[in-house]
């Protein structure tokens, strides 16, 4: 059993356990390796999107000066709210509001100017279907909000009763949640890219 995650206020790691952990050590651990190619100095945000919990981590320096864990993941979006492999558009709506509500609580931890980075393998699926690809092999790849939102107005054809296929999105609940939690993220704190590590 998983503890729920801490208020904002609550941003070291110890202040979390179980699964809500898990996803603050992977942030954290994204947020170094990020770190190392990014301008000394300058803010950089990682997010990972676990199966139970989003965690997002900011800072200028080696570590990270914060991290949140959101109650917002893939596999827990898409059970909560998809009673089938993807969403009918009411469950898309009520998926949207209470994935809103969890993202707006990092907006103050992410810094003004802040690069958004990202490494999870459903990200990456997001950048092969948004037509995405690295300008040289073993290079970053930058996905930007709008190609994001590109991504997304397939799956609002799909719960609207279009074939998945037919819009080349893969029949799966937590691609959809993984999908609205990243587009939502990227939305409502005005990151206008993310970037994933070669």
């Amino acid at each position: 059993m998983t503890t729920p995650a801490p208020s904002p206020e609550s941003t070291a790691p110890s202040a979390y356990s179980g699964a809500a952990l898990d996803a603050a050590l992977k942030a954290r651990s994204q947020y170094r390796v990020v770190r190392t190619g990014a301008a000394q100095g300058a803010p950089i945000t990682a997010l990972h999107i676990g199966a139970q919990y989003t965690a997002v981590t900011n800072g200028c320096g080696a570590e990270p000066d914060a991290t949140l864990v959101l109650a917002i993941g893939a596999q827990k979006t898409a059970r909560n709210f998809f009673r089938r492999s993807l969403p009918t558009p009411l469950e898309l709506e009520n998926a949207i509001a209470t994935v809103e509500d969890e993202v707006t609580r990092a907006v103050e931890l992410v810094a003004c100017g802040s690069t958004l980075y990202g490494a999870d393998a459903a990200m990456r699926e997001i950048t092969q279907l948004a037509g995405v690809a690295s300008i040289a092999q073993g290079a970053p790849v930058t996905l930007t909000l709008d190609a994001v939102e590109q991504t997304f107005n397939p799956l609002v054809a799909v719960a609207e009763g279009r074939p998945a296929r037919q819009e080349g999105l893969p029949d799966s609940a937590e691609f959809a949640a993984t999908l609205l939690i990243l587009r939502e993220f990227m939305h409502h704190l005005r990151f206008g890219a993310i970037t994933l590590p070669a």
